[in-house]
């Protein structure tokens, strides 16, 4: 979904940039304005304000041709005028200069002087949260100890897009940009620094904005003192003579550690973003969010106080897994995607959805499921036995136990199952391995159980390995489910869950909306959700019946603000989660949302009728009524030369 926002950005910025130049415009020309032009009273002036002089405005005298470039004790600005609201007593630097043809021009610095404090400007709450309140300090450390401990965060550094800020970290805004966050857990990736004692970074408000900072593990910096501005408005920190406590890896990489963005800042956690330079890392531009605790929260936290994530199984998994036709069920391999790596939370951290998707380095291929095929494990729910035959036809029974969290405990037997040159199907050291996620079918039945181990060179993810049910779960008629639940109703968009973006099928894992998304909110997402796109959803509908033996469709809708009325057949693949559908569907023409499509044109199967059934929320056909069904097309697809796999997905609810 980030890469599409980026896209939209692009092409938006593109087409402005064409508009304004001129074929001239494209050489770069030289400067038109020296150094020596940009002086106080000509190019630019400051003044205090009559009634406050702690305020105190920055104006440009150069005329709307020139983009303004102030660097000022509260950051930098590109307005034609800026207003700062000075708390504290004291001389300050600023700096002006313009953008010209030729590049940027700055002038000398000049100063202006703060004769008294005003203590009203460091009343807002984003002072006393960050220094303690006037008169007062407040200590601040990494989130990374030197036993590798991270107390609150999932690590001591994230990164993010260099358009990201407070709003979409802390407000949780969509905007345009490059936005994107990557939030990497330490105990995976500490590759990332060495853990070890950082020190610690003291704001206080005494007599002045004051910032003291110990840098244990960068000797060239040592204890750093200097001072401080917060802009609350914009939520920036500007900091002269000091850094925010950094690791030592990155401490090369930053033009200006005092420049930094809050992206967030609460009584007991804050993080702050320093811009990563591409000329002096050789990776692009980012933001470096480093994430810090307080003293406070950091002396009072106990373990154990953050619970790790865990599986989310749905509702039922027991009996969906212990009685498909019988309680007796034999499990096999699956020969297609028999192994991945899952977070804590179950979800699989590779897209491996096919054989062709295992890289080499998995020692998987076409020829190993034949070393395979003769494993099962047959559990009976009912008595708790279990037949384990190895794949070279030896056979093993025993019992087993299954508890609330999905943990199996086998007794008598031990499945041992070489998949490849070097990944073996296992228990655990104790004999025992975990559900970490189910999949079903779009009719509801189990179609894959996954299966793992806590990865013992890294405790923050699983080994997991498909196991496939066989035999017992099969209709004398396999389109009958979705006769049942789709004939003889009305399904209109929800506007609520309007929209989502997953990746590939079978498990349409990922998404970023929710059931709270859209709904009266057409400030966030108004690049596909305004009032508008609601009044087209209200009005359409799609009605589903039988005509004979052949399923058929209405759809009605107003379409660019008249009435519009369409019949379609409906073929439905089972197997594949498919229904062909030879009309266009609802279709947003004249809105914010006319480029979501009507038709699927990047469709895997190559006919752009082609919508996947997708298993999302919770929805598939044995909860169509309370849960509505979600259709999808394809918005990218490696297969067709774009950089990822995904899927537009529109939610529909019963009328």
């Amino acid at each position: 979904m980030n890469k599409m926002l980026k896209i939209f950005a692009s092409l938006f910025w593109g087409c402005a940039l064409m508009a304004s130049c001129s074929p001239d415009d494209l050489t770069l020309q030289s400067a038109d304005v020296a150094p020596q032009d940009l002086v106080e009273g000509i190019a630019f002036k400051i003044e205090h304000d009559a009634a406050n002089p702690n305020i105190v405005y920055l104006k440009s005298l150069m005329g709307a041709q020139y983009t303004p470039l102030w660097s000022h004790p509260q950051g930098r600005s590109q307005e034609p005028t800026v207003t700062l609201k000075m708390p504290f007593a004291g001389e300050y630097e600023v700096r002006f200069g313009v953008q010209t043809r030729g590049g940027a021009v700055y002038g000398e610095p000049v100063t202006f002087t703060v004769v008294d404090m005003y203590a009203e400007f460091i009343s807002d709450p984003l002072w006393t949260l960050l220094a303690g309140g006037a008169g007062e300090e407040k200590t601040w450390y990494l989130d990374l100890d030197a036993e590798a401990l991270s107390r609150y965060f999932a690590g001591p550094l994230f990164f993010y897009g260099t358009d990201d800020s407070w709003l979409t970290v802390t407000e949780g805004q969509t905007v345009d940009g490059d936005v994107w966050n990557w939030n990497p857990d330490y105990k995976g990736n500490t590759w990332l620094f060495d853990a070890a004692d950082f020190g610690s970074m003291t704001f206080d408000l005494k007599g002045g904005a004051n910032i003291t900072v110990e840098h244990l593990t960068i000797s060239g910096r040592g204890t750093e003192r200097g001072s401080y501005m917060v802009d609350v408005e914009n939520h920036t920190l500007k900091l002269v003579d000091a850094a925010p406590l950094h690791d030592v890896n990155r401490d090369g990489v930053v033009v200006d550690w005092g420049d930094v963005k809050i992206m967030s800042l609460t009584e007991n956690t804050m993080q702050l973003a320093v811009l990563r330079d591409k000329a002096l890392s050789g990776e692009d531009p980012c933001l470096l969010v480093y994430n810090y605790i307080s003293k406070e929260y950091r002396d009072a936290w106990t373990p154990g106080e953050t619970a790790e994530p865990e599986p989310a199984l749905p509702d039922g998994w027991q009996d969906d897994i212990g009685r498909l036709v019988t309680t007796s069920i034999k499990w096999v391999l699956s020969p297609t995607t028999p192994f991945n790596w899952a977070n804590l939370d179950g979800s699989l951290m590779n897209a491996w959805n096919a054989l062709a998707d295992y890289p080499e380095w998995t020692g998987f291929d076409a020829t190993t499921p034949d070393a395979y095929a003769a494993f099962s494990l047959t559990l009976d729910s009912d008595d708790k036995s279990v037949t384990y035959v190895a794949p070279n036809g030896a056979e093993q029974t025993g019992t087993y136990e299954l508890d609330e969290k999905g943990y199996y405990t086998f007794s008598g037997v031990a499945p041992n199952v070489p998949v490849g040159s070097w990944m073996v199907l296992r228990t655990s050291d104790d004999n025992r391995w975990r559900i970490v996620k189910i999949e079903k079918s779009a009719t509801g039945k189990v179609t894959g159980m996954w299966v793992g181990i806590r990865n013992p060179d890294n405790l923050s993810e699983y080994i997991a390995w498909k196991l496939e049910p066989q035999g017992g779960d099969a209709e004398d008629d396999p389109l009958s489910a979705w006769k049942k639940a789709l004939a003889g109703k009305t399904f209109k968009p929800d506007v609520s869950w309007f929209v989502d973006w997953v990746g590939f099928p079978p498990d349409f894992s990922g998404g970023w909306t929710s059931e709270n998304t859209f709904g009266d909110d057409y400030t966030s997402n108004t690049w596909v959700w305004d009032a508008n796109v609601r009044a087209v959803a209200e009005s359409a509908s799609l009605r589903f019946y039988m005509d004979g033996n052949a399923m058929k469709v209405d759809l009605s809708q107003t379409k660019e603000g008249a009435p519009y009325a369409a019949t379609g057949t409906v073929t439905i693949d089972p197997l594949s989660s498919i229904l062909n559908i030879d009309i266009p569907l609802v279709d947003y023409a004249g809105t914010a949302a006319a480029w979501l499509g009507t038709t699927n044109p990047k469709a895997l199967t190559g006919n752009e009728h082609d919508w996947y059934f997708a298993s999302h929320g919770g929805s598939n056909l044995g909860n169509i009524s309370t849960n509505g069904f979600w259709l999808g097309r394809v918005t990218s697809s490696t297969a067709d030369g774009d950089s990822s796999d995904e899927i537009l997905i529109f939610h529909y609810v019963v009328q």
